[in-house]
């Protein structure tokens, strides 16, 4: 490093420095070795902060100072001499010595009230045992306070839709910032202030209860045996990325494994009380605006975003004194102490299990497959995976897949989504809407929601529950080994592997979930946002437009709107989810770090013994009848397509340019039900036996449409951005359909509005040239051909996709050419793709100027709207910028 960089002197980097005045002074910055804050050494391009630290009453502040000197304000407590210059914010003392400094954005696209309301404190070196327990001791406390807000923000009526609290040390900035992230509905700012500061209050003043310790401390020791058991495969930019961030804060950098003997070591011996002391230094800054308690030292910044021209008399009306007066209000609250939740270590006791057995015989029967590939036996393990259905009907899949220790994902996919609303005659958006109000809710058997929130937060479980156009998913991440374990070293009492866990929650999600009336709230809630934020969304807003113009208003493809959320009552959500999941109709498919017979015991147990007919009372009292193979096509395009002009007021001047057009689905169909295989083979007449038979293999389309995305991908980068112009990113994709029969291209650009209209008919002008002028050539298709097997190499090493993209569907028929073959046929039918079948697959899209529907969306300034003078920025001179030339 020396050699290479050792003759650029601090004189010579100072030559870059165009203030006269600063050259002296950024080559002495630019020399000096600085172990204390790293904002002063960061830029001498741009002139410091000056910290204004928020720290306990009383306490110093300690600040390691470098042993070569210079005279400079390393810590950034002095005045700047260009601090004239710049327009401080004011800072309000609501009491003698209790000081909060307000600042609002307001902007007429925002839907919703967001708070940034932090303090700045010295970052502490971990460099020994004690500055270790210290910081355990913060995370322990900090993992508490986010569970109480993230329950609280489920509760019957949350006043907040995201929260969020933390501290974490910031080389960038030179300081560690303790933060309260936070949004909410504009009329209910003041409440979820409330909320919010009052838990922080309460973890300030009573510190966590010993069940909260025991679990959080748990949950460390947990992670940092993962980190541990993956230390060899963390790639070498995460690792670069860990040490910056390390040596920058002045910590001492461990491997994961001393990492995971440091933790053993310090948890072991962790008291309640240091813990309870970190979280009264943690809240502080919250803590000490009561007036019974003494002021910290320092201020508390609040920065607030709202939406613009709101009444003064609205109740979502906020200015800096009224922000400021409920921050100060919201601190006097009275806060009781938490009582501790009891938490099971098992959601299904094994006295429960073994009636189930008894009374519902679990038993293996082979894999079945549509793409041609013989069936399996019950009881053999095959290999990559091993694909077996249950006596029930669930298919279940199983792979292992060591790339990511000690970690598992798992998929219970249900078919149906929202083409099932239309077909079974369910109300427009129940499907959706009741999708989510599973993610809200959580009660299920004799437990509340809470506990079971807190049983997944002991093992480490992630649930997110989804509804597509055609399906429902239920996605699980979860730790394989033990998990919910009790004491440290050789006193430990294991809990359950958080795969067993997770298969208990399967089990509950079919047998026994209750729908509760809040958590449909929560849905609601959810949707009204989403449709009313994509109201003032420009490329969301332009992409339902021409959603809405191709499909004819179908409702499966476009957002909910708000009267139709409102519309939809529990009973009306409950029976068209559940009507989803009978078992004859569900998949799972989990792959992992682990022992692939343990897993299959498992699924046998808890999965096996579910009843074949449970939920069928769902889909009997269904509208109308159909089956779950039945699955309907996109709608035909109607000709000549459209052309979609949509102005959105904006005072950020920007546009967008959309080109759609119909295409086939991911394997293939098309909406008139033919297949890419059956245009290609009918467009090539000279086709050879061997040809008939390379596109007759079910993965062909699948394949040929990924190379093809990825060459269209390529020119329109050459075309529009490289060799006009005229954008900055240009995207084509196709929406990836694997039930429904047919899907749509998608061309996206973003441009200025001077430039959109040539953008868009340059997208158009690619597309034409590809098909007629410039084709594709070997070269196009072989660089085409590297990517898509490096990403899937790639991919190979995470579950997710195993899970996900793998084996999800192998034994569906709802998608008749996936099976064993899409995986294990992968590379040769790659490898076999000629441009020949590439551009005859081009074919199948709608690319005649008839059937195209393109769109153009601009921003226009709003009425009466004027840039104001105090928010005109001139251009930094070259070298001024923040960070220096290596940033983005």
């Amino acid at each position: 490093i020396e050699d290479k960089f050792g003759h650029l002197s601090p004189e010579k980097q100072a030559t870059e420095i165009k203030i006269p005045e600063l050259k002296k002074e950024a080559s002495e910055l630019a020399d000096a070795v600085i172990a204390a804050t790293v904002k002063a050494g960061q830029s001498w391009h741009y002139p410091p902060a000056r910290h204004d630290w928020c720290v306990p009453k009383g306490q110093e502040i300690a600040l390691d100072l470098s042993d070569k000197m210079i005279d400079y304000d390393i810590n950034l407590q002095k005045d700047y001499d260009l601090d004239e210059d710049v327009g401080f914010l004011t800072t309000e003392e609501v009491a003698p010595g209790k000081k909060i400094r307000p600042h609002i954005y307001r902007h007429e696209l925002l839907q919703a009230f967001s708070l940034h309301l932090f303090a700045k404190r010295p970052v502490e070196p971990i460099v020994d045992m004690d500055s270790f327990r210290r910081s355990l001791a913060r995370r322990i406390a900090l993992a508490a306070l986010q569970i109480r807000l993230n329950v609280g923000g489920r509760s019957d009526d949350p006043a907040f839709t995201f929260v969020e609290f933390n501290q974490l040390d910031s080389a960038r900035e030179g300081c560690a910032v303790c933060s309260l992230d936070m949004t909410a509905e504009p009329a209910r700012w003041k409440d979820a202030i409330c909320k919010s500061v009052s838990e922080i209050r309460k973890l300030g003043l009573y510190g966590v209860t010993p069940g909260e310790m025991e679990r959080y401390a748990s949950s460390l020791m947990t992670d940092a045996e993962q980190l541990a058991a993956q230390g060899d495969r963390i790639s070498h930019g995460d690792q670069l990325s860990y040490l910056m961030e390390t040596v920058a804060n002045g910590h001492t950098f461990m491997s994961p494994e001393q990492s995971y003997y440091m933790t053993a070591a310090a948890l072991s011996s962790l008291t309640l009380e240091e813990v309870n002391k970190a979280a009264s230094d943690l809240c502080c800054h919250i803590t000490n605006i009561h007036e019974g308690e003494d002021s910290a030292d320092g201020v508390v910044i609040a920065v607030a975003c709202s939406p613009k021209n709101v009444d003064e008399n609205s109740p979502a009306y906020c200015d800096e004194d009224s922000l400021v007066k409920t921050i100060y209000d919201a601190c006097q609250v009275e806060v009781e102490p938490e009582e501790d939740v009891v938490v099971p270590h098992t959601l299904v006791p094994e006295e429960q299990v073994e009636q189930a057995i008894k009374e519902n015989p679990p038993v293996w029967q082979g894999g079945v497959f549509s793409d041609g590939t013989p069936g399996t036996a019950a009881d053999t393990i095959t290999r990559p995976f091993v694909l077996r259905r249950l006596g029930n009907g669930i298919r279940v899949g199983v792979a292992q897949n060591p790339s990511e220790s000690q970690r598992g994902h798992l998929r219970l996919t249900a078919p149906g989504g929202r083409d099932a609303e239309k077909r079974l005659g369910f109300k427009s958006g129940s499907m959706a809407i009741g999708a989510r109000t599973m993610q809200e809710g959580g009660a299920f058997g004799p437990w509340t929601r809470e506990q079971v929130e807190l049983f997944c937060v002991d093992h480490l479980l992630m649930v997110e529950i989804n509804c597509s156009e055609e399906s429902i998913t239920i996605d699980f991440v979860f730790p394989t080994t033990n998990v919910g374990n009790v004491g440290f070293g050789d006193d430990v009492q294991l809990g359950i592997t958080g795969t067993e866990s997770v298969l208990q929650l399967v089990r509950e999600i079919l047998l026994g979930f209750h729908w509760e009336a809040d958590a449909l709230g929560r849905s609601k809630q959810h949707f009204r946002s989403s449709h009313e934020s994509l109201q003032k969304n420009l490329e969301g807003l332009t992409t339902e437009k021409i959603m809405e113009s191709m499909t004819n208003m179908d409702d499966r493809f476009l957002s909910i709107d708000v009267d139709a959320v409102n519309s939809i009552t529990l009973e009306e959500a409950k029976n068209a989810v559940m009507s989803q999941l009978l078992p004859p109709d569900l998949e799972i498919s989990v792959a992992g770090d682990f022992d692939v017979n343990e897993v299959l015991e498992m699924v046998l147990k808890y999965v096996g013994t579910v009843p074949a007919d449970t939920n069928k009372e769902y889909r009997a009292n269904a509208p109308q009848e159909s089956s779950v193979d039945n699955f309907g096509s996109i709608p035909q395009l109607a000709k000549p397509g459209k052309f979609i002009d949509l102005e959105l007021p904006d005072s950020d001047p920007r546009a967008v340019s959309y080109v759609s057009g119909s295409a086939p689905n991911m394997w293939g169909y098309l909406a008139d039900g033919t297949t890419v295989a059956e245009r290609v083979l009918a467009g090539d007449k000279k086709a050879s036996e061997y040809d008939k038979k390379r596109r007759g293999h079910p993965l062909f389309a699948n394949v040929a449409l990924s190379l093809l995305s990825e060459i269209v991908n390529r020119r329109l980068f050459s075309t529009v951005r490289e060799r006009k112009q005229l954008t900055y990113d240009a995207n084509f994709s196709f929406t990836g359909f694997e039930r429904l029969k047919g899907g749509w291209f998608l061309v996206t650009v973003t441009a200025s509005k001077e430039k959109a209209q040539q953008a868009l008919e340059a997208c158009k002008e690619t597309l034409h040239s590809l098909r007629k002028s410039t084709p594709i050539t070997p070269d196009n298709l072989e660089s085409a051909k590297r990517v898509v097997l490096n990403r899937h190499e790639g991919e190979l090493r995470t579950t997710a996709y195993w899970s996900q993209q793998l084996m999800a569907g192998l034994q569906e028929e709802t998608v008749p050419l996936k099976g064993p073959l899409s995986v294990t046929d992968f590379h040769a039918v790659v490898e076999s793709i000629t441009p020949r079948d590439l551009q005859l697959t081009l074919e199948t899209l709608g690319l005649d100027d008839d059937e195209l529907y393109t769109a153009i969306g601009k921003t226009v300034q709003p009425a009466g709207f004027e840039v104001p003078e105090d928010e005109l920025v001139q251009s930094p001179m070259m070298g001024m910028r923040r960070g220096g030339a290596l940033m983005g």
